[in-house]
């Protein structure tokens, strides 16, 4: 009870500090959604299209190039604008329609539609392949419509039914599957993003948030606690509630967004929970060793975060292990964001579950029993040199 009655007396004070309220809640949910929109965007291609032709045929080229997944059309008037826009890289590939597409198609003769992208630019390459998938779909239809117009009706008419039928009639389902293999990585995108995020923050926050014990040591509040008394150990279970609580709004917060906004599959639900509250405590307990460390709140705050981003550079926060050499990544595994990555690749990338993820949720407890240790043996060590 007496550590309850300390949580809801640090709660209130945080809750009353706006500016701890914005760094610890509202900051990592803008961070998220920026970074969830540019990695989104990274499947996205704006299009530029010249369309010369304007008959019925070329209309609906241009349409479904527009209803593409990915692709986002842009209409511009001439060649010398679509190259210059090619050339900026305000598109990420243009289409150049050429005059008589339709009369062409009708009559069964070839016709090339122009795809400008430059070579040395993965991205326009990327767009250039979306866009020569859809113009090559097209051509299946005018080939279709081709054959149909040979026993009756319009090459128009028949082009339109081909197309209304490609959409309703079933195709050819190929299916993969690799067998006896394990992904070192997390999924590209915001697959990759949003569970780092979630290790950063969490971690990174904690540390700076030890800005508050900082300042209730500075007070001597801990002290008129031990006065009570209160021992150290409750002192620390008290103040780690109300870390715990910031934690796990802001895992459920990165989750919910991660999930519903940005489509995130969080893996097992029960081993991804277990996962989260292990990381909470992990996070929790790193806040207190930091607010028993540092002896003042500008230490806290202006270090804290430093630590936080060194440690989730080298526990693949930043970029996958799987891509540093042996001796980084047995570096960074004297982290606990390692840990915490690699538990998420197994359940996001080989649908791992709790007893695939046993291993790291184990060396998790032990940091945040670590941490814990650490916090409550210096908190009682600063206790008993005061009050000597």
């Amino acid at each position: 009870m007496r550590a309850l009655a300390i949580a809801r007396a640090s709660g209130r004070r945080l809750v009353r500090d706006r500016v701890s309220l914005f760094f610890l809640i509202v900051l990592p949910i803008v961070v998220i959604v920026i970074v969830g929109a540019v990695a989104q965007g990274f499947n996205t291609f704006r299009v530029g299209v010249v369309n010369l032709d304007h008959s019925p045929a070329s209309r609906q080229l241009v349409a479904e190039l527009g209803h593409s997944a990915g692709l986002v059309v842009v209409a511009y008037a001439d060649l010398a604008s679509l190259d210059k826009a090619v050339g900026r890289e305000e598109i990420s590939a243009g289409v150049l329609v050429p005059r008589g597409l339709g009369a062409a198609m009708a009559d069964g003769l070839a016709v090339s539609v122009s795809v400008i992208a430059e070579q040395a630019n993965n991205t326009q390459q990327a767009a250039a392949t979306r866009v020569t998938s859809v113009v090559d779909d097209f051509g299946g239809r005018v080939e279709a419509a081709r054959f149909a117009t040979r026993y009756g009706g319009s090459f128009a008419s028949n082009l339109g039914r081909a197309g209304s039928l490609s959409s309703s009639t079933p195709g050819v389902r190929l299916d993969s599957q690799v067998v006896h293999t394990a992904q070192g990585s997390l999924p590209p995108g915001y697959e990759y993003s949003a569970p780092t995020e979630l290790v950063l923050f969490v971690f990174l926050m904690a540390i700076a948030g030890g800005a508050t014990i900082v300042e209730n040591r500075r007070l001597g509040m801990f002290e008129r606690m031990s006065a009570a008394p209160v021992r150290p150990r409750t002192i620390i279970a008290g103040e780690s509630i109300t870390y715990i609580v910031i934690a796990a709004v802001q895992s459920a917060v990165i989750v919910a967004i991660g999930a519903v906004v940005f489509g995130v599959s969080w893996g097992n639900a029960l081993a991804a929970t277990v996962l989260l509250v292990l990381w909470c405590l992990v996070g929790a307990g790193a806040g207190m060793v930091a607010g028993t460390v540092f002896r003042t709140p500008e230490q806290a705050s202006a270090i804290g975060p430093i630590v936080g981003i060194v440690f989730a550079m080298l526990g693949g926060c930043m970029w996958p292990l799987s891509i540093v050499s042996t001796t980084m990544r047995e570096i960074g595994h004297a982290t606990p964001q390692a840990w915490a990555v690699d538990a998420w690749t197994n359940l996001l990338s080989n649908h791992g579950d709790l007893a695939s993820i046993s291993r790291e949720l184990g060396i998790l407890a032990l940091f945040a029993l670590g941490f814990f240790a650490v916090a409550t043996y210096r908190l009682k060590a600063m206790l008993a040199a005061r009050g000597a």
